[in-house]
């Protein structure tokens, strides 16, 4: 099915098109989440959140773009949204331990505990060092970053999905692979 084709089938409330998009974009929509949040239970959560944001807007998609880079923006922004939701809750929870005199409480918001399969791949301090570098660099090379190496994404893609420039896209790959450069220098010196 062509994707005209199934985006009218979607605006016309077919169910078994809603399973075709679905099926077709359930894994790269997956993949991009969890390249910004690092966790399999967030990254399915971000997926079914876009799926039904699709459902309920599939009515004003007016093709400017095409789908699939219309269902990319919404999961960069679903998981950029969930990574700000993530900085305030850690705020909130030092500011309240700190008021409450927590003498157990050790400077970091508790950790989820479920550890997904691609998350335990290799070594867990390098993964670990790569995500906070990653997690520390500035939102759109962040962005940019993630849907370049993660979702093997064109860099004319990638600025169609960001709403910039191809100039743009460059550039802020460029300086993301600088900052992590700097930010994993010192742990590669190990």
């Amino acid at each position: 099915m062509d994707e005209k084709q199934l985006v009218i089938e979607l605006q016309a409330g077919d169910e078994k098109a809603f399973r075709h998009l679905v099926g077709k974009y359930q894994q790269q929509v997956f993949r991009t989440a969890m390249g910004f949040v690092h966790d399999g239970s967030e990254a399915d959560d971000i997926a079914q959140e876009v799926f039904v944001e699709v459902f309920k807007s599939v009515h004003g998609f007016r093709g400017d773009a095409s789908l699939s880079t219309w269902i990319y923006r919404m999961t960069v922004n679903r998981s950029l949204n969930r990574l700000r939701s993530r900085k305030r809750k850690g705020f909130f929870q030092r500011i309240e331990a700190f008021f409450q005199d927590d003498a157990d409480w050790t400077g970091e918001p508790e950790a989820d505990c479920s550890i997904h399969p691609e998350a335990v791949v290799g070594n867990q301090e390098t993964a670990q060092a790569l995500q906070q570098a990653l997690g520390s660099l500035p939102e759109n090379q962040r962005t940019a970053f993630v849907l370049y190496h993660y979702e093997d994404m064109a860099y004319k893609e990638i600025a169609t999905v960001m709403n910039v420039s191809l100039s743009s896209v460059e550039s802020l790959i460029h300086r993301a692979r600088k900052n992590l450069q700097k930010k994993l220098k010192n742990f590669y010196k190990k």
